[in-house]
């Protein structure tokens, strides 16, 4: 969707959220740029405007997250470096962290591109260089320190972080990475993470997710605290008209001749060079079985399931994770939330026999013919009430859940790993009726089984309605 603010540029972005605020940091980001040796293209500069901008009230940074998606070669290193460097002038003592498909691409990134674009820059006395395998960094005189990280659950701990950036996050395959971000700037007083990327492939969930979230608030103008901004071409655009490559390339015509990329469409496979030129996903922007954009929409952080309660559990195909969910009635329908996801599955019974001596629950449901089967005579012998799901009730559940969602009958948290699985999730079919996949999807589904599951267990034996309500920490 278009706004007035983007109007005036060249290309505009076919979704794009808009200026809220007067003032913003845009302008001394486009300086930086100049010093370390480039001009901000009209995109560029357009994105730091409406991502930097300044909240009236609070003199502090009006967004949290920003989530750009263009396509390739159209400047996102050269953004992402003038970010990145106006932050660690612009306040003493920032931590700054960098990631990108993987350590090693990372890695390259900043020793191939990021460090010998500030050696020649006006900033070549400010910093000094680290190069030590594994502990990469730029030192600033002001105490400031822009590092690289893995793309694993343990990055940015140990550390508070002000900034971080997570480029080519089409790779990502779920929010693992962004789990490990954010609670490490959860106290600072103006951290921002950004994400940046290329349109992804049916296993990039974790992008998808950001997509169909940032195209909803770009589109109706919500402030949330995240700002959202996407040059992609229409599903009905040629991918071989000029044209075309004009309405969705901001670079074009700035650092991308016609006829580069002209010679790019004809020597690609179409395929790769509609993802990497239109910002196109491959086999499309696919959808899962629960609408991403309807899931959204019912997160509320003010919601508990209330009792009585019903647990499930569920585990991924190759054991390397399980999932605890639970369901409970509110006012006005149901209320999910996970209640925990780790390695492995040892640690399973233990845990449900905790919730057990706690909570006296209905009872923990196990789908007959999945992974956690395996567990269901633990836990008998640990003196829990089993309820063991078959394939019908698997199908009764699945569409249970899709129906609660759509029609605004469920609640949940927004908890990442939980909103991965839903976004990651492809179905099967069973006969007239579906279930969810857990072969077939891009991420461990075992959150979202397992929501699914609690909430047919409940729904089975309760009314919806609150009878005891809960605000539980689990």
């Amino acid at each position: 969707m278009m706004h007035s603010e983007s109007s005036h540029l060249d290309c505009p972005p076919r979704w794009a959220s808009e200026r809220t605020h007067p003032r913003t940091y845009g302008g001394a980001v486009a300086e930086v740029a100049k010093m370390l040796g480039f001009s901000l293209m009209p995109w560029q500069r357009h994105v730091v405007d409406v991502a930097l901008e300044i909240d009236d009230e609070t003199g502090r940074l009006a967004h949290r997250e920003v989530c750009v998606t263009v396509p390739r070669q159209a400047g996102k290193t050269t953004l992402l470096l003038s970010i990145m460097v106006w932050r660690a002038i612009q306040w003493e003592n920032q931590r700054i962290v960098y990631t990108a498909q993987t350590a090693q691409d990372a890695r390259q990134k900043w020793r191939d591109e990021h460090v010998p674009l500030l050696e020649r820059s006006l900033f070549d006395t400010l910093f000094e260089v680290r190069h030590s395998n594994g502990s990469e960094a730029v030192r600033w005189q002001n105490g400031s320190l822009q590092q690289i990280v893995a793309t694993t659950e343990r990055a940015g701990h140990g550390q508070s972080l002000d900034l971080a950036v997570i480029d080519e996050a089409f790779a990502q395959v779920d929010f693992r990475l962004e789990q490990a971000l954010k609670p490490a700037m959860i106290t600072r007083p103006e951290p921002q993470l950004w994400i940046i990327s290329t349109a992804g492939t049916p296993q990039s969930a974790y992008l998808r997710s950001k997509v169909d979230r940032g195209r909803e608030v770009a589109q109706s103008g919500e402030v949330s605290g995240s700002v959202y901004f996407e040059w992609s071409a229409a599903d009905e655009d040629d991918p071989s008209d000029p044209d075309t490559w004009r309405r969705c390339h901001p670079a074009l015509g700035h650092t991308i001749t016609l006829d580069a990329l002209s010679t790019d469409f004809a020597s690609m496979e179409l395929a790769e060079a509609e993802r990497a030129y239109l910002n196109r996903w491959t086999g499309g922007l696919v959808a899962g079985p629960i609408p991403v954009a309807s899931w959204n929409r019912r997160e509320s952080q003010s919601v508990s399931p209330g009792g009585p309660l019903c647990f499930a559990v569920d585990i991924a195909p190759d054991r390397s994770a399980a999932s605890i969910a639970v369901a409970g009635g509110v006012e006005d329908g149901w209320a999910v939330e996970l209640v925990d996801h780790r390695e492995g599955a040892d640690w399973v019974v233990g845990r449900c026999v905790e919730l057990a001596d706690r909570w006296d629950p209905i009872g923990f449901v196990v789908d007959s013919v999945g992974p956690a089967s395996t567990l269901v005579h633990d836990l008998e012998v640990g003196g829990l009430r089993v309820m063991v799901s078959n394939g019908k009730d698997m199908a009764t559940a699945c569409g249970r859940l899709y129906d609660a969602v759509v029609s605004g009958q469920l609640y949940h948290r927004g908890q990442p790993d939980l909103t991965a699985a839903v976004a990651g999730a492809q179905k099967r079919s069973l006969g007239d009726r579906w279930a969810f996949s857990r072969s077939s999807s891009a991420v461990d589904i075992s959150p979202l089984v397992a929501v699914t599951l609690a909430l047919w267990g409940v729904s089975m034996f309760e009314p919806p309605g609150v009878v005891d309500p809960v605000m539980a920490v689990w």
